[in-house]
């Protein structure tokens, strides 16, 4: 017959076994589920992309800096050149004055002139041409239209003149003077145009089969 300690378990090993299964569930619950590391080349797609879309971003940001250093530079340097445009358009009136007391006086009496008439005549030019001369130096230049074609960016026509000896369009007579200032018109020059002349083309050369009453 088999012994009583035979016939029953060990209650020590059903301790044992007991805690052994309740730590292996206990450590499954709290490993949860389980991911899987991402694979290796899609990591490095995922680096690539991100430095492709920084470096973008830095030359767009470089590309806005150089376009603002620009324009900025240009802005500053149209500000210096085109600061003194409204003193300089109403001096013109003063040159315009001088201009006029110059030729109010005939060509007769003036080489004729004598003493203080002649010290006045000559001190109006000397003021003329200084006057002329500070203008250049701020950049005012005058417009000699007088043989060219008429412009309408720089001349603005008062009138037609018949002269079919030259070109039609070609600018023969200056009523007033035009300055610039810089790349600019400063004030137009106000001039007479020939008509009645052979045509011609946008170069200059006389258009084919053109004749002066193709003009009038």
């Amino acid at each position: 017959m088999m012994s009583n300690d035979m016939q029953h378990d060990d209650p020590r090993q059903n301790t044992v076994e007991a805690g052994a299964g309740a730590a292996h569930e206990a450590a499954e619950a709290h490993e949860g589920p389980v991911h899987e590391a991402p694979a290796p080349d899609a990591a490095l797609a995922a680096m690539t992309a991100e430095r492709d879309e920084l470096k973008d971003r830095t030359l767009r940001t470089l590309a806005e800096m150089e376009n603002l250093r620009r324009r900025t530079e240009r802005e500053v340097a149209d500000g210096r050149a085109y600061a003194v445009t409204n003193f300089a358009r109403d001096v013109l009136n003063v040159a315009d004055n001088i201009r006029r007391a110059l030729d109010s006086v005939p060509a007769e009496a003036r080489a004729a002139a004598e003493g203080a008439l002649k010290n006045l005549i000559d001190g109006i030019e000397l003021t003329e041409r200084d006057l002329a001369k500070t203008l250049e130096r701020h950049g005012v230049k005058p417009v000699e239209p007088k043989g060219q074609r008429f412009d309408p960016n720089r001349h603005q026509a008062m009138f037609e003149v018949p002269d079919p000896e030259v070109p039609a369009g070609t600018v023969v007579q200056v009523v007033q003077s035009g300055y610039v200032i810089g790349d600019r018109v400063l004030r137009p020059a106000l001039v007479g145009v020939a008509k009645g002349g052979p045509r011609v083309g946008p170069g200059g050369e006389p258009k084919a089969g053109a004749t002066p009453a193709d003009a009038a």
